[in-house]
């Protein structure tokens, strides 16, 4: 547990994980918890027992892909964070339906949310939103973009749901109920220098190819190129389209161009008729770059050395992409990364998909940095 922002894991099959959670953080004092629940776990039974030994503090979450606790990555785990009243204040938002729901009403309640805690606390000068959201919807870049306008000034970072590696069912948290279909956001107003931030290993090629048949909406590429999707991409990695699996994936990404910037748009997986799912909008006409990863470990090592160049975080929460675990994992490089991590206070989960500000994206590390006020 570290000073300001607390952490505690618990794996799912303890005998009462979510009550050792509880007398780990103790929530006398929390304005927010916030839960990383592996799959594993009775999802529905762990946010209900939840909303109840943690009250009154209100407590939002989400599954995941695996976790990153005090040890690195892990799997299997339940992660409980606690944000003391002392330096937070929050409100949480609630999407029950990402299929239907009025853009306009959920700004305006940002708005109004931001507007209180700024009357609660008018010298806490930092702020930042953080959005988790179901990873399986397809709805992430829509939900994002419609909402920016509401964001104003505050930045806002988040991860899509994960089921492991089963891409079948995610959950959002909220209030003692596990939903689909769903996203929860958390706003936070704090005493705490803040920074958001977005970074991923990915250096893009000349290797350019142009999507020419897509269904946007289900984010399933038919074909590259004019030629079926799988075959061509295998035809320009130089490999065997039935022998293409996730690994290939999460090691030979591609990338968009968007106002001067790089931005990964995953593939999820290989269906059976030769088709790609992405993990985000993918649509026709579009221009893919083949993208070739840098050392992860050396990346990783400056990124976080970047955020405690001036002063070391209290904590990083984190949202890293399931992918980049998966690479780790086929480079035997999972636990140089763990290290990392461990050693930068880093805590947080594996996602379906990562947010930053307006824009979801893949196959990337967003977060928080979260320093210790200057009077501390």
């Amino acid at each position: 547990m570290s000073g300001i922002v607390r952490s505690a894991f618990a794996h799912h099959d303890a005998p009462d994980a979510i009550g050792d959670l509880a007398k780990a953080l103790d929530p006398s004092d929390l304005a927010a918890v916030v839960l990383f629940v592996t799959p594993e776990a009775d999802v529905a039974e762990t946010i209900a027992r939840a909303k109840a030994v943690f009250a009154p503090a209100p407590v939002v979450g989400c599954t995941t892909a695996g976790e990153i606790s005090s040890q690195g990555y892990a799997e299997g785990e339940i992660l409980a964070i606690g944000l003391p009243r002392s330096h937070f204040i929050t409100r949480t938002l609630l999407v029950a339906d990402l299929k239907s729901y009025d853009a306009q009403s959920v700004i305006d309640q940002m708005i109004r949310n931001r507007n209180e805690m700024i009357r609660d606390e008018p010298d806490w000068g930092y702020e930042f939103t953080f959005l988790m959201i179901d990873g399986m919807s397809t709805r992430e870049d829509t939900f994002v973009s419609e909402l920016s306008i509401g964001l104003g000034p505050v930045p806002l970072f988040g991860g899509s749901a994960g089921d492991g590696m089963d891409f079948g069912t995610t959950y959002v948290l909220n209030d003692g109920v596990a939903h689909d279909s769903a996203a929860a956001l958390l706003q936070v107003r704090t005493r705490c220098p803040i920074k958001v931030f977005k970074t991923d290993h990915l250096i893009p090629t000349d290797q350019r190819m142009v999507v020419t048949q897509a269904d946007p909406d289900r984010r399933i590429v038919y074909e590259i190129n004019a030629e079926p999707a799988a075959r061509e991409y295998a035809r320009l990695l130089n490999k065997d389209p039935e022998q293409l699996t996730t690994f290939t994936f999460a090691a030979h990404p591609v990338v968009v161009r968007i106002d001067g910037q790089h931005h990964v748009r995953a593939i999820q997986q290989l269906n059976a008729d030769g088709n790609l799912n992405f993990f985000s909008a993918i649509d026709t006409g579009l221009v893919l770059t083949l993208a070739e990863p840098e050392n992860m470990a050396t990346h990783l090592e400056r990124e976080i050395g970047q955020l405690s160049a001036q002063r070391e975080p209290d904590a990083i929460l984190a949202c890293d992409c399931v992918l980049r675990r998966l690479e780790a994992q086929e480079k035997q490089m999972t636990g140089a990364l763990s290290d990392i991590l461990s050693r930068n206070r880093v805590v947080g989960f594996s996602t379906y998909g990562e947010q930053f500000n307006s824009m979801h994206v893949n196959q990337t590390l967003t977060g928080v940095a979260i320093y210790p006020p200057d009077e501390d």
